[in-house]
C-alpha cells in the first residue's frame, strides 16, 4: 500500500487494494487513491473514483490479470 504525506486535517492520502465480492464473484482493483482517517481508519473515496470502480465490475474494462483463489469452509 502506497502512502503519501498526511494531510491537515487528520486523513493520509494512499493507493490501496479495492476488494469486493459480487453476484458469487471477487474482484480486485490495485492502486486505487482514498484518503483514510488516521483516528478510525475509515476510508473515503472520491465520487469519481466510486463511478469509475462501478465501471471496472460492471464489465467496463478488461482486467490486466486473472488469479485463482482457494476457498475453504470452516465448520467445527
Amino acid at each position: 500500500m502506497a502512502r503519501t504525506p498526511i494531510t491537515g486535517d487528520g486523513f493520509e492520502e494512499r493507493r490501496v487494494t479495492y476488494t469486493l465480492e459480487m453476484n458469487g464473484r471477487f474482484y480486485l482493483i490495485e492502486n486505487v487513491p482514498v484518503r483514510v482517517d488516521l483516528q478510525t481508519g475509515e476510508e473515503l473515496y472520491s465520487p469519481r473514483t466510486v463511478e469509475r470502480l462501478h465501471r471496472m465490475i460492471r464489465g467496463g474494462e478488461q482486467p490486466v490479470r486473472v488469479i485463482e483463489t482457494p476457498v475453504f469452509q470452516f465448520s467445527g
